[in-house]
């Protein structure tokens, strides 16, 4: 797993929290993510939403690309599809992904990058993987959130930022056993590169066999934690919890977790974990495929400024064949 590694005896360390005196986080759900295809056939492993976790609000969707070797040939993305209302976050753990959108933006995302993208108002895009991948296959693992807006900024410019895995903010927990990233939002005043126009925290750990990670956390934010790799325990109860799930964590001033004491061939440097936590923005959410908007009204213009190509135009060179602009928004969600 080459997304951003160190020496954690050398980063700056978050304190240490008494067991008696903390408030913990208690675990309210563990949810085991369903598979299902994407884009043009690739697997996705989805804890929400679903029917055990419909939302996470402010989080709409957690999709876990991989991890997948994937032989000459295989690797797949997705086609051109439109977005408006909400942000979707693609960060890439191993291998490579290309984005490309219609108002300019775009890259390529490889080991520990991340490229956030705002579809505000609205654009299109599309997600692949580069044509070296396709030709020579490789090892792929890349996790896809999408994060919603409030209704006051749903209509805001499509913006698109670029952070490089040198850009992650390193820290380290109070014995140094554990690596912590910090993509967004901020940790103990830790602030990560990742420019939210939701607040939230979003952070990849990864905790050595038998350590356990103590994180303080804000009391108005959701706590969630979903295990990329490896094996662990949620809570001071210590409920397991392993690869492909997730913890829903309820109100409390921190969250505790631990990794098992042994860990799988899966998991070599220890349990891979993701941190994620939000502000509730607590409006109506009216959905349909790639659209996410407050009213069902909403809805049916971002279809209608959809098909009037009101979210921008794809370049000539790369116009797809379409069978209808119904087939390109029905897409379930990526």
């Amino acid at each position: 797993m080459p997304a951003v590694t160190a020496d954690t005896l050398t980063l700056p360390r978050l304190p240490g929290l008494p067991d008696d005196d903390t408030n913990w986080r208690p675990v309210d759900q563990i949810v085991t993510a369903h598979r299902q295809l994407e884009g043009e056939g690739f697997v996705v492993r989805r804890p929400f939403p679903g029917t055990s976790l419909a939302l996470a609000d402010p989080f709409l969707l957690l999709d876990q690309m991989g991890a997948v070797e994937y032989a000459p040939g295989e690797a797949k993305g997705t086609p051109w599809h439109p977005h408006r209302g909400f942000e979707t976050v693609t960060y890439m753990i191993d291998g490579a992904f290309e984005h490309e959108d219609t108002t300019g933006g775009g890259g390529l995302i490889t080991d520990g990058a991340t490229q956030w993208m705002t579809a505000g108002s609205g654009l299109q895009h599309i997600e692949k993987p580069p044509e070296r991948l396709v030709v020579s296959g490789g090892l792929f693992h890349g996790v896809q959130l999408w994060v919603n807006l409030p209704a006051a900024k749903k209509w805001t410019p499509p913006r698109y930022q670029d952070i490089e895995a040198k850009d992650v903010v390193l820290l380290s927990n109070a014995d140094g056993s554990s690596l912590i990233r910090v993509i967004a939002g901020e940790l103990d005043g830790h602030a990560g590169p990742g420019v939210t126009h939701t607040p939230i925290t979003y952070l990849h750990a990864t905790v050595a066999p038998g350590s356990r990670l103590t994180l303080p956390w804000p009391r108005d934010f959701n706590a969630l934690v979903y295990v990329l790799s490896g094996q662990g325990y949620a809570g001071k109860d210590e409920q397991p919890f392993d690869e492909g799930q997730l913890a829903v964590f309820g109100p409390g001033d921190a969250l505790l977790i631990r990794a098992a004491d042994k860990q799988p061939s899966s998991a070599p440097k220890g349990w891979e974990v993701l941190i994620l936590g939000g502000l509730p923005i607590r409006e109506p959410v009216a959905r349909h495929g790639p659209f996410v908007m407050n009213t069902r009204e909403e809805i049916v213009q971002a279809v209608q400024d959809y098909n009037a190509g009101k979210m921008g135009t794809i370049p000539a060179e790369k116009v797809p064949h379409r069978t209808s602009a119904d087939d390109d928004v029905s897409q379930s969600d990526d």
